[in-house]
């Protein structure tokens, strides 16, 4: 097979003409996949050899079923279609010949024209250009879809930029030469690539939501990993745009859409993702003066770190615990080696780490503002959050996190009661085991400090960051876990800041509590001297 067309759908009353469309103007081996995202088609598709349709009962979003079709397919190439489009004859022909003229690192772009589907007509003789109605406004009688289903023949756009915020823009081509062009985004509506290519790429990042920096995310992968990002001005697809109040298939609002773009501006103006060999910067100066960018914008880029990441320690304390659960904590926390910055709530000596002293009040907003003090002064890439009553394994900070714009937490943790020598393990995900991007985290504890500085603190808003999705969430940062070799310790006192929960009932949702698993201090995997490293003192309240 040479190539798959994947088509992601939900709720599209021009799908089964752009199935036709794609069969009838496909002249080399092509075949297409259809997801019906969470909806069946308003018109059914017609069995064929060449179509392949997988219904997905509730809706998992356009980049979500653009992967699930990649997987499906087997062929050497691969093109994302919108689901209400026409293409020009041949068109798969002409972007495989293309392709193999250009290697395999090239994403291709056909030149884009706006697809006319119909026309509302009335029989007293009203005529309009498709758009959404409900009656005809001259004589307010019914209307019906006269359909045209052909590409118009202008605009011809083949020249596409995104701005400083970002947001897409159509650009002029007047500078174009030649029938290959690189350009710095597109519509997203419609890209090739060979299928290799786009997992190489990692297909498409479903953290940015189920709509919206569609074809930047295209774009800045495909240049700046090294390869390249064109036009190919011999072929066409042309698009339907939903003009006039039509109604969008999925239950889009304007916050989702700025959410996916404030994901790809932390994703691509910082860097943060693994592929990238450049930076943004070159890119954007490809192309420049761009509109919607000033020199400042420009300047304000940061260059691409080609070393290798670093990590340090942001460790936070009131100084309530007992002296040697204090130090025994510190201790497996210098032997990481690692860079430590430690906030306190008054004076402390503490050789191996630059100790900060806020003096304020122990308490929720206190905690936040220490948390965001340690980072501010830390200097590294990558920054591991500690508290003062944990014991850490070598292995929690052997990790680096795989990206820069996930929250990680390690889950593997055990909770010791060091009254009772109860322990417990169950996965959960804390701050006190957090590990992510140190500016990623700035922003965060920036936003949640002036949060809570104006509205008090909630539980509703959370502690651990990108956790949740309830409404008082401070932003919309994801999160994911692993599991160091050894375990942390979780060392319950007199004095923790939350409370403990031991007793499955004790949880509302019992899939918090997968993992769960009882035992005494003596038996916590990896850790038989825990009595020993935290003092006699607390040896004799456990005997």
């Amino acid at each position: 097979m040479d190539l798959s067309v994947l088509i992601p759908s939900r709720n599209e009353e021009w799908l089964n003409r752009t199935v036709a469309d794609v069969l009838e103007h496909a002249k080399a081996d092509t075949e297409v996949i259809v997801v019906l995202d969470g909806a069946w088609p308003i018109e059914p598709l017609p069995q064929h050899p060449r179509v392949k349709v997988v219904f997905v009962p509730e809706p998992i979003g356009q980049r979500a079923a653009t992967n699930l079709a990649a997987r499906l397919s087997s062929a050497t190439y691969v093109m994302k279609l919108d689901a209400h489009c026409s293409l020009a004859d041949g068109f798969d022909r002409a972007l495989i010949y293309a392709a193999k003229e250009l290697g395999p690192d090239v994403t291709q772009i056909p030149a884009q024209r706006n697809l006319h589907i119909f026309n509302w007509v009335c029989d007293c003789g009203f005529k309009k250009y498709q758009c959404g109605l409900d009656k005809c406004p001259d004589c307010g009688g019914p209307l019906t879809k006269d359909v045209i289903w052909n590409e118009k023949p202008s605009p011809l756009s083949t020249n596409w930029v995104f701005d400083s915020e970002p947001k897409f823009k159509y650009a002029s081509n007047k500078h174009q030469t030649g029938d290959i062009c690189d350009v710095m985004t597109s519509l997203g509506a419609c890209f090739f690539m060979a299928r290799e290519r786009f997992w190489q790429l990692g297909g498409l990042d479903e953290a940015h939501g189920i709509w919206g920096s569609f074809g930047i995310e295209i774009a800045c992968k495909s240049a700046l990993s090294g390869g390249r990002h064109v036009v190919n001005r011999r072929t066409w697809f042309a698009h339907f745009f939903r003009v006039g109040g039509q109604k969008f298939p999925y239950p889009l609002s304007g916050s989702q859409q700025d959410a996916a773009r404030k994901y790809a501006k932390h994703l691509w103006f910082r860097n943060a993702w693994p592929g990238q060999v450049k930076p943004l910067r070159w890119l954007v100066e490809q192309f420049w003066p761009v509109a919607g960018w000033t020199q400042a914008d420009l300047d304000a880029l940061p260059p691409l770190k080609t070393a290798t990441p670093t990590a340090g320690v942001v460790y936070y304390s009131d100084g309530l615990p007992d002296a040697d659960i204090l130090n025994a904590a510190k201790l497996t926390i210098e032997r990481s080696g690692l860079p430590i910055v430690a906030v306190t709530l008054q004076p402390h000596e503490w050789p191996a780490a630059h100790v900060v002293t806020v003096p304020l009040q122990r308490g929720y907003l206190t905690m936040f503002r220490q948390i965001l003090a340690g980072l501010e002064a830390l200097d590294t890439d990558y920054a591991f959050l500690c508290e003062h009553d944990v014991l850490y394994s070598p292995s929690h900070f052997q990790f680096r996190p795989p990206n820069r714009t996930h929250v990680f937490y390690n889950q593997h943790v055990w909770k010791v009661d060091i009254a009772t020598g109860k322990a417990l393990h169950y996965r959960c995900s804390q701050t006190s085991g957090l590990c992510a991007d140190r500016q990623l985290l700035i922003e965060h504890y920036r936003t949640r400090v002036a949060l809570v500085e104006a509205r008090g603190f909630s539980r509703q808003m959370g502690f651990e960051p990108g956790t949740h999705r309830r409404d008082a969430r401070v932003d919309d940062l994801t999160s994911d876990v692993w599991m160091s070799e050894q375990p942390n310790v979780d060392i319950r006192h007199g004095h923790n800041l939350t409370p403990s929960r031991w007793k499955k009932a004790q949880f509302k949702n019992p899939r918090y509590t997968a993992g769960w698993t009882e035992s005494t201090v003596d038996h916590v995997p990896g850790w038989p001297d825990i009595l020993e490293r935290v003092g006699r003192e607390t040896q004799q309240a456990v005997a």
